[in-house]
Parts: structure tokens; sequence; C-alpha cells
């Protein structure tokens, strides 16, 4: 009897609902996410406000639905960048190696030689703050990790029995690369997905929480995080629903990439 994989079941769960709440939140909020209530400033959680409000009157609930939609955004379209364009660079360098391998690989160490974080913030400093901006320099960040993956994998698997099997009916190599070696590492590959897409909501929280990410226009959770720092003493919980929230999407797809892992043991 095959032994029920628990890490992947909760981490669904989980995943699930967080994006269930996500998606709630682009269509309907308790309140204004960007309505200012001078007369209920830094209110507490009530039947009103379930998280409370901020130094603005503002209600925090529909803040953090807004802002977990945004952080959700970046971070996908982050793992989309990093995850299309590295494993094409990785698909090619692993199967043809040669001069090929040697110049694209040249270039993802270059991008590599760089602390992820400091080539990220260059990057959103040169192109401006925004949320477009933010992905697409968190994209480029993670593309290295992505193409070095692939790249060992597609090595590993272009001298395998059935590739060269391929090769001796005629399959293009287009049909070699994405119909017979591509789905024979999407596991390795989906594991990497669910670390890169918590890297890139930690990543998107941290630019934003140092104010050069998404625009502080805009409900975010690493801005809510950085604005409600001062009131941790007086009023805790508008940084608990920006915080929880991080957490319980991290968790639960580190959940589903640890499922992934276990499955193949």
């Amino acid at each position: 009897m095959k032994k029920r994989n628990y890490y992947l079941l909760f981490g669904a769960i989980l995943t699930a609902a967080v994006l269930a709440f996500i998606l709630l939140g682009y269509f309907w909020t308790p309140c204004d996410p960007m309505k200012m209530d001078g007369a209920a400033r830094s209110a507490a959680p009530s039947l009103r406000h379930l998280m409370g409000t901020d130094k603005f009157g503002r209600d925090i609930l529909s803040r953090v639905m807004k802002g977990a939609g945004a952080t959700f955004l970046v971070a996908f379209g982050t793992v989309v960048i990093g995850t299309v364009i590295g494993t094409l660079v990785g698909a090619l360098t692993g199967y043809f190696g040669g001069w090929l391998d040697e110049v694209l690989m040249r270039f993802n160490d270059a991008l590599s030689a760089f602390p992820g974080f400091l080539l990220a913030l260059v990057l959103v400093s040169v192109l401006g703050p925004g949320r477009r901006h933010l992905l697409l320099a968190l994209g480029i960040v993670f593309i290295p990790s992505y193409a070095r993956i692939v790249r060992t994998e597609f090595k590993r698997a272009s001298v395998q029995n059935y590739v060269k099997s391929a090769r001796l009916m005629g399959a293009s190599t287009f049909r070699i690369l994405f119909v017979h070696i591509l789905p024979n590492i999407l596991t390795v590959l989906l594991s990497a997905i669910t670390i890169g897409f918590n890297n890139a909501v930690l990543a998107e929280a941290a630019m934003s929480y140092l104010g050069i990410g998404v625009s502080p226009d805009e409900a975010s959770l690493g801005y809510m995080l950085s604005d409600s720092q001062a009131y941790l003493s007086t009023t805790p919980w508008y940084a608990l629903g920006a915080g929880l929230v991080i957490v319980l999407l991290i968790l639960g797809v580190g959940l589903i990439g640890e499922g992934l892992q276990r499955k193949d043991l």
C-alpha cells in the first residue's frame, strides 16, 4: 500500500486556502483599502474591522488582501521569467554543449557573480520603483539558478537510452528536448520552482520593506511591515496580518516542494 504524502496534501490545502484569500481580494474587500478614516485611526480588531486599522484609519484586512495579491503576482511573474528563460538556456547548453555552453554559461556565471539581492537593488534603482520593474529585476536575478539546474538534468538525460533511441528514430531536436527530456525532469524542476517562489515572495517583501519595490501608494505586504514597525508596541495587529499571510504562503508552497521531493523517495 502506497504511503500517503502528507507534506504534499497539507501544502496543497494550505496554499489553496491562501490563494482563495488572494483571489477574493481581487473581487471584494470588506472596505476600500485606500480609504482613510480619521475617527478610526489605530483601532483594535472588531466586528467592523477584523484586523483593526492602521495609523490612517484604513482597514488592515482589506489592505492585506490587496497586498497579498500584489506580492503573489510579483513572485509568480518572477518565477515565470526565471523558469522559462532559465529552462531554455539550461536545455540548450545541457543538450548541445560545446561553444554554446561556453558562451551562455559564462554569461550565466557573470550574473551569478553578483549577490542576488544586491543585483536586484541595482536593477530596480536603474529601472525605477514599481511592480513591473520589480518583477523584471527579480526575474533576471532568478534566471541563473534555474539555468544551472536544468543544464545539469539535460546533460545527464542526453546520454540516456531513450534519448539515443529518439535520435535514431529521427525525432527533431525540439521534440527530444521538450517532449522526451523535459517531462522526465519535471519533478526536479517543480521542486526548484517552489523554492524559487518562496525566495521571490521574501525578495518582494524585502524590497517593498526598504521602499524600493511596489510603490507606497499601492497595498504591499512588505511596505505594511515596514510601516507597522514603529507601532509594534501599541498596535501589534498592524504587522500581524501581513506577516501571517507571508508565513502561511511560504509554508504551504514549501510543504508542496518537500512533498514533491519525497514523492520519489
